[in-house]
């Protein structure tokens, strides 16, 4: 790299020769001013405006204008003499913590080697000073015929220095931030909280200039009669109406960015995982008591203890009718009266019935007297 400045870093009694270079370069493509009916260059003349003829580069020097139009000439030895110690020098004047420093004052940045055997050492001290002390240096320094702030900072095994703009040349941010009172609900703030950990952080090596990219491409197509390629349709942009809503779609965008998901299995898990409202179903009643119980077993037997003494009764109706000789008459058996059937009814239904089902009593009770009106009818 070619040094663009030579001097010393002053620390304190300590002198460092240094030499000064640039510590960033512009890749960004340059266009010259053409006239567009014959495609000749368009050139700007420096002319002297008394002579009225074109001047070299070595003909020109520094003034200053004054307020009344008086041209006041100034010479590049008359800047090497001003009285100040930054002339020729970088003077160190305080260690502060990295975080004392506005990011807003941060100018250009420059690497300072070590400029000649001499001053390895003493580079190489202020270097591990800084290390170790985990601070930045701040510095004054003249370049280009003024007085200018600097940081110095250890970048890998090299010193760096940023320009810094002078505290007052920062402009305060009057009228700048929205004037009507907004405010801002938890849950925005929890989506642009998950939007930011979504996106999280990134190598800053894998960043790129796409602009500079892709005018490259419409260089070389134009430089071989080429078309050019044709930028992708824009995406339709609306009003941002439901803040909630594009944040979320930006969520799941990002996480589909991210090697995520797809957005459509986040959507359909967001409509899965909806709340709905439950219809309420009747519970079952609690058992504080034995009346409560019985009620409920006795609501429940009839309809089954019902159909076995039906069952008992037919049976026994058919051994009956097997035991008694046949008659002639129309007279039922003596055995099979409503009182004997009513008996053996009840008999048979104490004893598939258990004893605390009530009901199932009362209906093995009722049944006889329908099987003897439908014995009355036959006969």
């Amino acid at each position: 790299m070619r040094s663009i400045w030579n001097g010393a870093i002053s620390f304190g009694l300590v002198s460092i020769p240094i030499k000064l270079m640039n510590a960033t370069e512009s890749h960004s493509i340059s266009f010259r001013q053409i006239h567009t009916e014959d495609s000749g260059r368009i050139r700007y003349r420096k002319v002297c405006e008394l002579e009225d003829r074109e001047v070299s580069q070595a003909e020109i020097g520094k003034a200053y204008e004054d307020a009344d139009g008086t041209i006041i000439p100034i010479s590049d030895e008359d800047l090497s003499h001003l009285p100040i110690p930054t002339a020729r020098a970088i003077e160190i004047v305080a260690f502060v913590s990295a975080d004392r420093i506005d990011p807003l004052q941060m100018d250009a940045a420059y690497y300072l080697a070590a400029s000649g055997a001499p001053a390895a050492k003493p580079y190489t001290l202020l270097r591990e000073a800084l290390k170790r002390s985990n601070k930045v240096a701040i510095a004054k320094y003249a370049l280009r015929g003024r007085e200018r702030l600097g940081m110095l900072r250890v970048v890998g095994d090299a010193i760096a220095m940023h320009g810094l703009l002078w505290p007052d040349e920062v402009r305060a941010p009057e009228g700048v931030a929205p004037d009507d009172d907004v405010t801002v609900r938890d849950k925005e703030l929890d989506l642009a909280d998950a939007l930011m950990d979504t996106l999280g952080e990134v190598d800053l090596e894998d960043l790129h200039d796409e602009y500079r990219e892709a005018l490259e491409e419409v260089i070389a197509a134009k430089a071989a009669g080429e078309t050019p390629p044709e930028a992708p349709e824009p995406a339709e942009g609306g009003k941002v109406l439901d803040l909630m809503a594009a944040l979320e779609n930006s969520v799941r965008a990002a996480r589909e960015s991210r090697g995520g998901r797809p957005a459509t299995e986040e959507k359909e898990e967001a409509e899965e995982a909806e709340v709905r409202p439950l219809t309420r179903r009747r519970s079952a009643p609690k058992e504080t008591g034995g009346k409560k119980s019985t009620v409920t077993t006795a609501k429940k037997a009839p309809a089954k203890k019902t159909a076995d003494s039906k069952k008992s009764t037919a049976k026994t109706t058919r051994s009956a009718k097997k035991s008694t000789p046949a008659r002639t008459t129309s007279e039922p058996p003596a055995d099979s009266g409503p009182e004997s059937t009513a008996g053996t009814t009840a008999k048979t239904a104490a004893k598939s019935t258990p004893k605390n089902a009530t009901s199932a009593k009362q209906t093995a009770k009722k049944t006889p007297a329908k099987k003897t009106a439908s014995r009355k009818r036959s006969a």
